[in-house]
This record gives structure tokens, C-alpha cells and sequence, in this order.
């Protein structure tokens, strides 16, 4: 009987485990952004467009998934690169999404166009989508 109990407790336990390491939906988002950034600077197209929505919306139109990891591509393969600082992230919760809000910093050791550098306010919206957090849609406007 005891061995049953000891048994039970460990069964327990081993169900209580996976729980307490489950990442809060936050920090999901958070982490995606940060890994966006870090994909960005190494010129890795298909990890910036990874925890992007097949349906993403760039800008109202102006860029989608596949035109996003584009650039990043076009840039890798001409050698330049993308400098990212990220800003804080602040998160708001939306029903079932998440509105994320912050400022990256681009810098360039390559060719960009000096306008397309500096100060970035961004905004993204993110769904549940196939077991994690997707941006199925962002803004982005040039400060400085």
C-alpha cells in the first residue's frame, strides 16, 4: 500500500512538472520579438518570417511574409549588415490577441540608404495560431 502512495505522489509530481515550466503568453511574445531582431541581424530570412502569420500585413500592404524575408535576404546576400537595438516591449492584452508596442534602432555597416536607417516605433498585433503566438500584423513608422 505504501508503495502505491509513493507511487501516486511521483505521478503527481511528474504531471506537476511540465506545468511549472510552461512560458506565460507574454513572455512567448517577447521572445519572438527578440528572436526577430537577432534573425534580422545574422541575415537569416526564414527565422525572421518564422513566427509570422501566413496572412501577415506589413505596414497596410506594404510588405507580407514572403516580402519581409525578402529583404532580409536581399540584404544577406549583398553582404550588408542590419544592426537591430530593441527598446522595451510593452504588452497589452486584447481579448484573444496581444497588441506589442516598441522601438528598434537600425543601424547599417553596409549600403542602406541613410533613410532607411535610425528610429523605428513599431506595433504588432499577435494571435494563437497552431499551438504558439504569431504577428499577423505590424506597423512602423520612422521617428528620426
Amino acid at each position: 500500500m505504501k508503495t502505491v502512495r509513493q507511487l501516486a505522489v511521483v505521478a503527481l509530481l511528474a504531471l506537476a512538472l511540465p506545468a511549472c515550466h510552461c512560458t506565460p503568453d507574454e513572455a512567448q511574445v517577447r521572445e519572438a520579438i527578440a528572436a526577430v531582431a537577432q534573425a534580422a541581424e545574422a541575415g537569416s530570412a526564414s527565422d525572421v518570417e518564422a513566427p509570422l502569420s501566413k496572412d501577415f500585413d506589413g505596414n497596410a500592404g506594404m510588405l507580407d511574409r514572403r516580402g519581409l524575408a525578402g529583404v532580409v535576404r536581399l540584404l544577406a546576400l549583398r553582404g550588408e549588415h542590419v544592426g537591430v537595438t530593441m527598446g522595451p516591449v510593452s504588452i497589452e492584452h486584447r481579448g484573444e490577441r496581444m497588441l506589442a508596442t516598441f522601438t528598434v534602432t537600425l543601424t547599417s555597416g553596409g549600403g542602406l540608404l541613410p533613410d532607411q536607417l535610425g528610429l523605428y516605433q513599431v506595433e504588432s498585433a499577435w494571435r494563437w495560431e497552431d499551438g504558439e503566438w504569431r504577428c499577423y500584423t505590424a506597423s512602423w513608422k520612422h521617428t528620426m
